[in-house]
């Protein structure tokens, strides 16, 4: 490493001016290693991981509260679209929002209550991109906390279908705002053995609302007026206020300031937040040096029409093609049946509206503890197997639940009321396994993958893509489910069954590892011919007993 003297604060730029390399691990052969009896690891980036070593971060130092403050802001940005996926179930049960509206629970009513909020969020997306990139990801987060609490004033005010559709439409243009710039900022701030964690905790905040929405909407349906269900639209616009002021008391995005010109302010971000105050942090050189390779003052984020680079180029398809995987997969996979849960009770027998709110809370919770738990083991697992493997068991727990709930049709058909209580529990114990599967593998992942598949300048532009293809797959999601489980009933469920054992294979040929390698590393595995066997690539590197990494082992 450089031997660069450490700096004062606010003068850390001084010493990276001249910076025009980072100084990489001497290496020995393999034969060399083993005679000395040395102690070898395998990792996926041997400066990487020697960097990381000697760069002790404190857990509950001031710098890194206020870093896990700044990934909480773009939690709340989820938490506002998740609050909506548990609200609008439960507030189509509430007997006073039907009879204002009268749309029903199933049918091309409710169809449309669902689907002009995708529709809105697609159509927000590209401008989303164009916030981001033009004006940060601080600004993008607090415009679209605006637009979401115009859409509620709109909802909670309505008195017939054609407003409340209108406000569903602004609230997903919102919601589109905040999903582009919360997780691009996430993962932008993070450490790169943190990233995991911090983008996978993001999109845990679908969770931070669906848990919230549930038990409010369970208690306000105690309400005899039409509190029950504007209370609940009023409290969407809670995480939104939080995020709006919580803005102003956090660090811009590091990435974001390199690519606007403004390296100082990034290399001051890198030193205080990475490197622990110390300018001579191996962790901090090799993300400037990275940074500098791979973030262009012209590059394509200055130009917010031009999408070409994700399509045109061998290196842009195979970024896309994660994008999109996660992107399709995570909304097609049998989680959309959530937005129907009262649906799918009343199939199982369960037809007590409070009971029913209650299994959807309960739900909420439990898929929650599946997210949190793999959450916490991001940092550490491989994307790759954890998708292969968990979409393949999701596909076993829907084919359980859907032949239970077959032989729970007989019986109603045969005895009327008088079901089997077993079978009706074991479809709900298999639809509830699904859930705590699927957050597992998918819900820390949908933040994760697109926003290390996508390198910096087209980060902003791909995650708006992604959420058009995100409420694309919610559209049909929301409009074709109600309609499908009012004509076909439990049958719809064996739609996903196949699907996702077509997922599990699709993961298995194309999915890219990118778990132990930074962001800006990414850019040489998806120009390799086989960015898929690239990924799997390690380095064999020697460790001191300390843990102090010393050589690399030459392959």
């Amino acid at each position: 490493m450089s031997n660069v003297p450490l700096a004062s604060p606010g003068s850390f730029e001084k010493d990276f001016k001249n910076l025009d390399h980072v100084e990489h691990l001497p290496s020995i052969d393999a034969a060399t290693a083993a005679a000395q009896g040395a102690e070898t690891r395998a990792v996926k980036n041997a400066e990487l991981y020697a960097a990381i070593q000697e760069t002790n971060i404190p857990k509950w130092s001031k710098e890194s509260r206020h870093l896990y403050f700044a990934v909480f802001i773009a939690f709340c940005c989820a938490c506002a679209n998740g609050y909506d996926g548990s609200l609008m179930t439960a507030v189509l049960a509430m007997p006073h929002f039907q009879n204002t509206f009268h749309s029903g629970t199933t049918g091309s009513k409710v169809s449309v209550i669902f689907s002009l909020y995708t529709v809105g969020a697609m159509i927000g997306a590209p401008f989303a991109a164009v916030l981001s990139d033009r004006f940060g990801r601080r600004k993008g987060m607090f415009c679209g906390g605006i637009v979401i609490i115009l859409g509620m004033i709109i909802g909670v005010t309505s008195k017939h279908m054609a407003q409340f559709v209108v406000a569903r439409f602004v609230l997903g243009i919102g919601i589109a705002i905040m999903t582009v710039a919360a997780p691009a900022y996430a993962i932008e701030i993070a450490p790169p053995h943190w990233r995991g964690r911090c983008s996978g905790f993001y999109n845990c905040g679908w969770f931070g609302g669906s848990i919230p929405a549930a038990a409010v909407t369970y208690g306000c349906n105690n309400i005899n007026s039409n509190l029950s269900w504007q209370l609940p639209l009023i409290l969407q616009a809670f995480a939104c206020c939080i995020a709006m002021v919580g803005v102003f008391f956090i660090p811009e995005s590091p990435r974001y300031l390199m690519a606007n010109g403004r390296e100082e302010e990034a290399m001051d971000f890198l030193v205080k937040y990475h490197g622990t105050g110390n300018s001579n942090s191996k962790l901090v050189h090799l993300e400037i040096e990275e940074m500098r390779e791979n973030i262009k003052l012209d590059g394509i984020d200055k130009r917010w029409w031009d999408y070409r680079p994700l399509f045109l180029t061998k290196n842009g398809r195979w970024r896309m093609a994660q994008v999109l995987m996660i992107s399709i997969f995570g909304q097609f996979s049998g989680n959309g049946l959530g937005y129907f849960n009262t649906v799918i009770y009343n199939n199982l027998g369960i037809t007590n509206v409070s009971k029913q709110l209650g299994y959807n809370l309960l739900n909420s919770v439990v898929s929650a503890v599946g997210a949190l738990t793999a959450v916490s083991l991001t940092d550490r697992m491989y994307r790759r197997p954890v998708l292969i493997i968990g979409t393949f068991i999701c596909a076993c727990a829907l084919a359980a639940n859907a032949g239970l709930s077959a032989e729970l049709d007989k019986q109603v058909k045969a005895r009327g009321t008088n079901v089997s209580q077993s079978l009706a529990q074991g479809a709900l114990a298999a639809y509830f396994l699904f859930n705590i599967i699927f957050s597992f593998t998918y819900t820390p992942l949908q933040g994760v993958i697109p926003s290390e598949a996508l390198e910096t300048t087209m980060r902003a532009k791909g995650l708006a893509a992604s959420g058009i293809l995100v409420n694309a797959m919610g559209f049909i999601n929301q409009f074709a489910g109600p309609i499908a489980l009012g004509h076909i009933g439990y049958k719809y469920i064996y739609v996903f069954v196949g699907w996702d054992v077509v997922e599990s294979v699709a993961w298995y040929f194309f999915c890219v590892e990118s778990q132990g390698r930074t962001l800006e590393q990414l850019e040489w595995v998806y120009n390799q011919p086989n960015p898929v066997k690239a990924s799997l690539k390690v380095d064999q590197v020697v460790v001191e007993a300390d843990g102090k990494v010393v050589e690399k082992v030459q392959a």
